[in-house]
């Protein structure tokens, strides 16, 4: 798990844009002109936040030790996962698609 390959799988969703509004160092991944992912590229293990329906973003906080409130972010909706190898890619992908989804259905 490293920082291209989270890359490569958001910009292989449909109509997402790389952007870098909080400057050089943070990757924001937007749909629809919003965010669905933020990811530092130089934390190390790398994280990330997606965003999360409230009830499954505080069962994920249960159950996994990898996944915490949204660093900087509305912690209701938004979770910070640490890409630490506890979970599977497989795993990281359906919280991305997640996030991805949530924002994708709501219109600019």
């Amino acid at each position: 798990m490293n920082i291209e390959s989270i890359r490569n799988y958001c910009l292989g969703k449909a109509d997402v844009e790389e952007t870098l509004p909080f400057g050089p160092d943070t990757l924001v991944y937007k749909v629809n002109g919003k965010i669905f992912l933020l990811m530092g590229m130089d934390s190390e293990p790398l994280s990330f936040n997606v965003k999360c329906d409230p009830d499954l973003a505080q069962e994920l906080r249960e159950t996994y030790t990898c996944v915490q409130p949204g660093y900087h972010m509305n912690k209701k909706h938004w979770n910070t996962v640490t890409a630490d190898g506890s979970v599977p890619f497989k795993q990281l992908k359906e919280w991305i698609d997640h996030s991805y989804e949530l924002v994708a259905k709501k219109k600019k």
